[in-house]
């Protein structure tokens, strides 16, 4: 079974999401919260397997939330919006979140999503997370730019895995990318994002598109 928290502030939202998540024989909805800080706390005392977060909360915004959780180790999270690209979007990604996903995603959609991530696949959909990390890469950095001395942790085969990811390629699409075994690709994925310091696979690909790889 995969545990699921779910964090939206609007409450007729929040209750379809759960009736969607509870329609699954795979899926248990083990606590609700309706904004960011009943969200991190009920985190820490559940300790579900994802955490569905809504961005835009009262008391304590989605993006500082995921910080928490992730930063904390007490779940994945999949943001949810009801924006197609925004800052929120990104501060979430940057923040550690596996993914994200819209308000008006179908339900076999949503439900196919929480899977993925519980499996360890941060990038939902590679065509919009493309699209997102193109349309931040041509604005200017919130941040400080990476340091491009990053690299020399990582062998020539996890850079070449890192620029895969942030092309937006799933496991497969690497794996048929450089001819190598989709279970080979998951070891260089741990294996850099263990030297990198990173959460997750979208904090890598946003690293890639930052360092122009």
């Amino acid at each position: 079974m995969i545990r699921v928290l779910v964090a939206e502030d609007q409450s007729a939202v929040r209750a379809g999401l759960v009736l969607i998540l509870r329609s699954a024989p795979d899926i248990e909805v083990v606590g609700e919260a309706a904004d960011g800080e009943q969200a991190v706390a009920l985190a820490r005392e559940l300790r579900p397997d994802l955490v569905l977060m809504d961005v835009q909360m009262p008391r304590l915004d989605g993006v500082s939330a995921t910080r928490q959780v992730v930063a904390e180790g007490l779940a994945d999270v999949l943001v949810l919006t009801t924006f197609d690209l925004d800052a929120y979007v990104f501060g979430a990604l940057r923040a550690g979140a596996s993914g994200f996903l819209l308000k008006n995603t179908e339900a076999r959609d949503l439900l196919e999503a929480v899977r993925t991530v519980a499996r360890g696949e941060g990038l939902i959909a590679p065509a919009v997370t493309r699209r997102l990390i193109a349309e931040f890469a041509a604005k200017p950095a919130r941040e400080p730019a990476a340091d491009p001395a990053v690299l020399d942790r990582l062998t020539r085969r996890e850079r070449e895995v890192l620029s895969c990811l942030g092309e937006g390629l799933s496991n497969a699409g690497i794996a048929e990318r450089l001819d190598m075994a989709e279970a080979t690709v998951k070891t260089h994925v741990s294996r850099l994002l263990a030297k990198l310091e990173l959460r997750s696979r979208v904090q890598a690909a946003v690293l890639a598109q930052e360092l122009g790889i």
